[in-house]
């Protein structure tokens, strides 16, 4: 007996390695120290200097269930920018710039060039958020997992002035509510979706007039970033009031999250573009309307408070990241909470 007889196969990690380190090396930032391979990722914290009171921040999460659809469709080329997108997202909503990230990869068997293509997306989302991926793990774990399966998740850093963190504190009502557009379902309510959809590569091929893609297509769409855009608003000295990162429990859970007790937000439904994904999966999983909003982002992942005044360069500094802003709401005195209308 060996350890490859075992089911564990140190030559294809070694392999693995091998074939990360072209990704691993493009998110390279002047901090970190050493290289890949060491017993820790060393991140120097010179950035710290130039603030009165810094704070560390950090974010940890996954990809949920979606890693399914992309073992069905056998592309796992973009899962690794949804595991950065998760907790990178969580930091910039507190006001933070991410500094690095870490991966985690529990398979089945060690397939190299899989796990290589799953690396290459965690390293795309790092060079979208400009943080450095400076470590990981790939665990072969035969016996309690099949195969061709795997499991994705990571950890994020950030730091923050505490001067400048998002708090919600300073919170008032007449605040406007600006939302930005996601991808699409991003990384949350996929065992909704695998239950409405079947999970098939005939399924998933399957191309829908009303997307302008395949389904698949369409489901794998990564989460969006939005570290970039967070970053120009407060570039262009727009204070950000209140923030919240809409994942899992769509609007009626994160919403209040941003919130200080006696403000109330109110979203107008009809105020921004809900993209066709989400019109499809409720009416072919016949899910009640107000189910959609506890559990999706409805078509914005991002949602900032800023005072009236800051409306227009919150807008233009975010359609400047690239991504789409609108005017969805505002804040008022009352029950801390959310009302769609």
């Amino acid at each position: 007996m060996d350890y490859k007889k075992a089911g564990v196969d140190i030559e294809a990690g070694y392999r693995s390695v091998e074939l990360m380190k072209e990704h691993v090396k493009k998110t390279m930032r002047p901090e970190v120290l050493g290289g890949l391979g060491g017993f820790s990722g060393a991140f120097s914290l010179t950035k710290i200097k130039e603030m009165e009171e810094p704070v560390l921040l950090s974010g940890t999460d996954g990809c949920g269930t979606k890693v399914k659809l992309a073992m069905v469709m056998d592309k796992h080329d973009t899962i690794g920018i949804d595991a950065v997108a998760m907790c990178v997202n969580d930091i910039a909503c507190a006001g933070g710039e991410p500094l690095f990230f870490l991966d985690y990869i529990a398979c089945g068997k060690n397939y190299p060039e899989k796990i290589a293509a799953i690396v290459s997306g965690v390293a795309e989302g790092c060079l979208q958020s400009e943080a450095a991926l400076i470590g990981g793990e790939t665990a072969e774990h035969p016996g309690l997992m099949p195969e061709n399966d795997y499991d994705l998740a990571g950890f994020a850093v950030g730091v923050c002035d505490k001067k400048d963190m998002i708090t919600g504190e300073n919170l008032k009502a007449g605040d406007v509510l600006i939302g930005m557009a996601s991808s699409g379902v991003h990384s949350n309510g996929f065992s909704l979706v695998r239950k409405v959809f079947e999970m098939t590569k005939e399924s998933l091929d399957t191309y829908y007039d009303e997307l302008g893609k395949t389904l698949g297509e369409a489901l794998l769409a990564p989460t969006r970033i939005y570290v970039k855009a967070l970053k120009n608003v407060k570039n262009v000295g727009v204070t950000v009031k209140a923030c919240s990162h809409i994942t899992g429990g769509g609007f009626y859970e994160n919403i209040p999250r941003m919130l200080i007790d006696g403000m109330h937000a109110v979203v107008e439904k009809d105020s921004y573009p809900v993209p066709p994904i989400f019109k499809l999966l409720a009416e072919k999983g016949d899910i009640e309307e107000q189910m959609m909003y506890n559990t999706y982002n409805m078509g914005l992942g991002m949602i900032v408070a800023v005072d009236p005044a800051d409306v227009d360069k919150t807008m233009e500094a975010i359609k400047a990241a690239g991504d789409e802003p609108y005017v969805v709401g505002h804040i008022e005195a009352g029950e801390k909470g959310v009302t769609l209308c």
